[in-house]
């Protein structure tokens, strides 16, 4: 049984995914050891509590102090959010990160210590719809702007880029022409557990 981290800013749908397959499996390879959270309100931190899991803080608020942040530039956050992300998988003895929509783009040191060792699901089908700004409502509005005839979503190697390291999983939906964001959405994010656990299933084995 390897173990786990995830990641979250949200609602964490997929984190409570993962939570079930680990609780409903006696045979499960892998244990949420912890989850980390770049927002300290979502309801992804009472599910994981709700399992028991640990949780930590990473955002550059709790990470760097609320003066600091404010102060500080794209970089310097992420970098701060990266390192503290590096020093709790480390406390927790991680072998696995996973990106379960988590709005950070990590950079540093956690990408050679990590190196293919951290996961990212992306709501599209990347190449496509992919890099920076692109992510939640984001995606699914430029896809809907672009006439695509089919979205989904994709589970990739993350790597020092944003969206562009090596696919694992993807799995596709049509785009109705009545669509929008939210029903577009809504026929993706059922999809996105199925891609996120068999990506995990993946990488621990």
């Amino acid at each position: 049984m390897k173990n786990i981290a995830v990641l979250v800013s949200g609602g964490g749908t997929n984190l409570q995914a993962l939570i079930d397959y680990e609780k409903e499996h006696a045979d499960c390879p892998y244990h949420i050891s912890v989850v980390m959270s770049t927002r300290k309100d979502v309801y992804a931190i009472e599910r994981a509590k709700n399992a028991g899991i640990p949780v930590e803080l990473v955002g550059p608020y709790a990470v760097l102090g609320a003066q600091k942040a404010k102060e500080a530039d794209r970089d310097t956050k992420r970098l701060a959010t990266s390192d503290k992300i590096l020093e709790y998988s480390k406390k927790y003895e991680v072998e696995l990160i996973v990106l379960a929509g988590c709005l950070v783009v990590l950079t540093g040191a956690i990408h050679t210590e990590y190196k293919d060792r951290i996961i990212n699901l992306h709501p599209a089908l990347l190449p496509k719809f992919g890099g920076v700004g692109m992510w939640g409502e984001h995606v699914h509005e430029a896809v809907l702007a672009a006439g695509e005839k089919e979205s989904g979503c994709t589970v990739h190697i993350a790597d020092s880029g944003c969206d562009t390291g090596r696919i694992l999983v993807q799995r596709k939906v049509p785009v109705m022409p009545d669509d929008t964001i939210e029903t577009l959405y809504a026929r993706i994010a059922p999809e996105e557990k199925i891609a996120l656990l068999e990506a995990v299933l993946m990488m621990v084995k």
